[in-house]
């Protein structure tokens, strides 16, 4: 049940300066408290809403008498609480209208009814819009709406508006807000009361229901509630799997992309759908990853390229990269068109399925920016409207245009005190109401800005994200830069809790891989765990995520198969995507039948799987690279809903004996040897390097061998020249022989022996463009 009950799980200092802050700044001189005993008059009127805003119908009114009670407010405080009865209630309406109290935000079920409050600092009028259920279909299809005008003498306390409404339905009402306030652009405005807002603070969002329809492309966005479902069964055993960071094996994925082509072999009403993830949750295990970062599933509008004629007016946002409401699930990923109230409960059966498993769920989160665009091309739906000043960064030296520090036209004012607390509410309700594991912040490093845009030392937001007790248990993993230049790799504010996406891992990695010259000493410094970067105050090995792949990029097939991007089908002449991708094509730019070349790219494939899982940290690998997914050299494939990004199970079965075989065996023998998952940076007494001549900028072969305190050495040595390197091996452990595991120059089954090979001598021919892996036995 998505009841937020009271009281609000809330930083009382955040919300104190909330407090403070809208006392200071509100222009509203009025004494009106939650304890006030005014004579409500609140305007009812019927509305039809349309694109262009504006509303038309009957007006109606109701004078009440009051009396008052007193009740514990949610900070602990007492407050008066008005309890306004109607003398006359309103023709036709049927309920009750009260002062209503100001926290918490959203909406809310009290004892005298459903509670509705929002922040504005800046607002001179606010209007609720309710349509209710069962008023007749063709009120809701057509957009009727009931308005109910908030009376700031009586319905505001500060900069926060508020109502009680006595007698609404618990569950199905759809909702939003117009606002009007100052229309002066250059101090930072946008307000526009002709559009009906979300509520930030809503739970649910209505809208189409089924992704991608096309005859309800420009649906509108609805908040809506549910205080009539049971609770959620999370089962009398149930237990999160609480794994150490150290011990994770990330599988970053897309919940639609995951089952929504046809050879998943799914029922069409359940593909791309949360419960697809659950049937699929065999492969993960098959696998052996232990936690999923799913890509976001935060509402988001998947046609926003489509509203307006634009060179990208063909594509489809399948990555979502562009939030609409920070606590919705996406609704369009619920089963059969189901609806918010289904896509919450089937996230939850997801969520419940994969801890069954063993297994994790990070969120992709994107609080640097929303959907709602720039000054150019705007997209109204919620915070522009709603106070654009204290949710947007914006320059008031330059007639109070939108700062851009995202890339995507806007930059969400993270350190606000009410933005922030808006974060920290968000975050926590994902914990305590979907039991998630932690979250993946895209674009951190504009979390460190301050309101100005200027770089915070120690940002408000990243310290109280770190200290909070409900979040103190989550991953918190950085993506550490943002597109206005602040690169953070290795510098993030962390407070000894904060992982980062270590970029020079990825970079440093496909570079020596590749053949680059000079990059054998800083590929041995990422696979000791980064302790260049990471080895700061109490800082550890499992802070640096390491990936070769993400999502946004080339898959590992393309990076062994391109040298350039190819990006034509996004619409932008090429111009879009990164141009530094450190790839290799092996000898041919793209798909070829050249045995030769298919063969060594699945080697180079191999030899960065390898790298990856036995390097120090956390280790983190991008859905479909297992069966070698192609996405033909698109390397920015965020607006295609079709085979570009979607799994293809068909092709995973092409290679469940050979390749997929392999990434599944090397992830599983990392699980079973601590000697990959140090808790500390490793010693002199932890790893040998065989190597005495690191200046040697021609060198590409770096042997070194990693030490088990019980004898279980593993011996690696990675070959990046286009020649053979014959290799002198070190003596074993005492009473160990070695035995050899892994040599991708070979073919499957030859290439992963887990029970080892015998018969490795003194030396052994490592081949061009390939590594071994060595493990001392018994």
């Amino acid at each position: 049940m998505l009841h937020q009950s009271l009281p609000l799980l809330c930083d009382s200092k955040i919300a104190d300066s909330i407090l403070l802050s809208v006392s200071h700044f509100s222009n509203n001189n009025n004494n009106n408290s939650i304890g006030s005993s005014r004579v409500l008059d609140v305007g009812l009127k019927f509305s039809k809403q349309s694109s262009g805003g504006g509303s038309s119908g009957r007006g109606f009114s109701s004078k009440a008498g009051a009396k008052t009670t007193t009740t514990p407010n949610v900070y602990g405080r007492r407050a008066q609480e008005s309890v306004l009865e109607q003398e006359e209630a309103p023709q036709k309406l049927g309920f009750k209208t009260f002062p209503g109290q100001a926290f918490p935000f959203g909406v809310s079920q009290v004892e005298n009814g459903i509670n509705f409050a929002i922040f504005s600092q800046h607002a001179t009028a606010v209007t609720l819009c309710l349509s209710l259920p069962h008023r007749g279909k063709s009120e809701r299809t057509d957009g009727g709406m009931i308005e109910v005008a908030l009376d700031p003498k009586v319905n505001k306390t500060g900069d926060i508006w508020h109502i009680c409404i006595e007698d609404l339905p618990r569950d199905d009402v759809l909702y939003g807000y117009r606002i009007d306030g100052p229309r002066d652009w250059r101090q930072g405005h946008r307000f526009d009361s002709s559009i009906m807002l979300i509520d930030p603070y809503a739970k649910l969002v209505e809208s189409r229901r089924f992704f991608g329809d096309a005859s309800r492309k420009l649906s509108k966005f609805y908040g809506t509630y549910d205080f009539d479902s049971l609770p959620f069964d999370w089962g009398d055993d149930y237990k999160p799997p609480n794994i150490p960071e150290k011990d994770l094996v990330i599988y970053e994925m897309n919940v639609r992309a995951f089952t929504v082509d046809k050879s998943s072999g799914l029922d069409p009403s359940i593909r791309g759908s949360y419960l697809g993830v659950i049937e699929k949750i065999p492969h993960l295990l098959e696998l052996g990853v232990n936690a999923v970062e799913l890509l976001p599933v935060f509402e988001f509008d998947e046609f926003e390229f489509q509203r307006r004629p634009n060179p990208r007016d063909h594509m489809i946002n399948t990555w979502g990269y562009s939030t609409i409401n920070f606590f919705a699930p996406m609704n369009r990923y619920a089963s059969r068109g189901g609806g918010p109230r289904n896509a919450s409960r089937e996230f939850k059966e997801m969520v419940k399925a994969l801890h069954g498993a063993g297994i994790e769920v990070i969120l992709d989160v994107v609080f640097n920016h929303t959907n709602e665009a720039d000054d150019k091309n705007p997209f109204t739906t919620s915070f522009r409207g709603i106070d654009n000043k204290v949710y947007y960064m914006v320059d008031l030296s330059n007639n109070g245009q939108l700062l851009n520090f995202s890339g995507c036209g806007n930059t969400l004012n993270c350190n606000h005190p009410v933005v922030m607390e808006l974060i920290l509410d968000s975050l926590r309700h994902w914990v305590i109401e979907y039991h998630v594991d932690g979250f993946r912040f895209d674009l951190a490093s504009v979390l460190c800005r301050g309101t100005d845009g200027s770089p915070l030392d120690a940002p408000p937001i990243i310290r109280a994200i770190a200290k909070d007790s409900i979040l103190s248990r989550c991953k918190i993993i950085a993506e550490p830069w943002d597109c206005g230049g602040l690169y953070l790799v290795g510098n993030f504010p962390n407070w000894d809790r904060w992982a980062e996406w270590n970029g020079k891992y990825r970079d440093d990695i496909r570079k020596f891989i590749k053949g680059d010259s000079g990059m054998k000493g800083s590929f041995a410094t990422r696979v000791a765990g980064s302790a260049d970067l990471y080895r700061a105050n109490k800082r550890k090995p499992c802070h640096s995520v390491n990936f070769v792949i993400a999502h946004d990029g080339f898959t590992l097939r393309d990076l062994v198969s391109y040298n350039f991007k190819h990006n034509d089908a996004n619409g932008e002449g090429g111009n879009d995507g990164c141009n530094d991708n450190f790839s290799w094509n092996c000898g041919f730019e793209g798909e070829t039948d050249d045995h030769n070349i298919k063969a060594l790219r699945f080697r180079q494939m191999k030899n960065f799987h390898l790298a990856l899982m036995i390097s120090q940290g956390t280790p983190m690998m991008l859905m479909g690279d297992e069966y070698g997914h192609t996405r033909y050299g698109n390397n920015n494939s965020y607006g295609h809903d079709t085979s570009i990004n979607n799994f293809q199970w068909g092709l995973l079965d092409a290679e469940k004996s050979s390749h997929f075989r392999f990434f599944s065996e090397v992830i599983k023998f990392r699980q079973t040897h601590g000697v990959f998952t140090h808790d500390n940076f490793l010693s002199e007494n932890d790893v040998t390097w065989h190597e005495n001549n690191w200046e040697n900028h021609e060198s590409k072969f770096l042997a070194f061998t990693l030490h088990d305190q019980n004898g279980g050495d593993i011996y690696l040595a990675f070959n990046a020249h286009d020649y053979i390197v014959k290799v002198s091996i070190p003596p074993p452990p005492p009473k160990r022989r070695w035995l050899r595991v892994v040599d991708t120059n070979f073919e499957s089954p030859d290439d992963f022996v887990p029970q080892g090979l015998p018969g490795i001598g003194s030396t052994y021919n490592v081949a061009p463009h390939s590594s071994i892996l060595l493990e001392a036995k018994n």
